[in-house]
């Protein structure tokens, strides 16, 4: 049976530009690459993840939003963006072990099988009535959701992983 759990604290950062003009301030910023559609480069701990044609969430380390945000609009100089820290707007859960795809696939109309969901994907999708963004990560997945949603999103998880498997993948 799958776990269900509440990610600690996680630094975020929105960018909206056009990101082959920013491919360079990411990369010299945070040594990342701007990820493929629908991907995610790096991690939660340091990462970028493709939100939509113009725009990228990207992860750093708790509490260095702020900073992250100046410096990569100070990078992107004349560049038209948007770069803000939204470390305080989402709240993350991970959902690992085994049945973790069911778990999600129970709640989700993404396509998570492996073929179509599996190392570096990235998703918007929703979870029940909730926005939510998943991903692969470790032995299980990430999921990402507005705070105010948050305590039902644990709750909606955490009783979908007790009712166990359906036997799909």
């Amino acid at each position: 049976m799958a776990d269900v759990r509440a990610l600690g604290p996680l630094g975020m950062v929105t960018l909206r530009t056009d990101l082959a003009a920013a491919a360079g301030a990411l990369r010299d910023g945070l040594g990342l690459d701007v990820p493929e559609r629908l991907r995610i480069a790096g991690d939660t701990r340091r990462g970028a993840a493709w939100m939509a044609p113009d725009e990228l969430l990207l992860f750093v380390a708790p509490g260095e939003g702020g900073a992250v945000a100046a410096d990569l609009g100070r990078r992107l100089g004349e560049v038209p963006h948007l770069c803000a820290d939204v470390s305080d707007l989402r709240v993350g859960f991970a959902v690992e072990g085994e049945g973790w795809r069911e778990v999600l696939a129970k709640l989700s109309p993404a396509d998570l099988h492996p073929d179509a969901f599996g190392s570096r994907a990235f998703r918007r999708t929703r979870l029940g009535q909730v926005a939510a963004a998943i991903w692969p990560e470790g032995d299980g997945a990430h999921v990402l959701v507005f705070r105010s949603f948050g305590d039902y999103t644990l709750r909606l998880l955490r009783q979908s992983a007790f009712d166990g498997a359906v036997g799909f993948f």
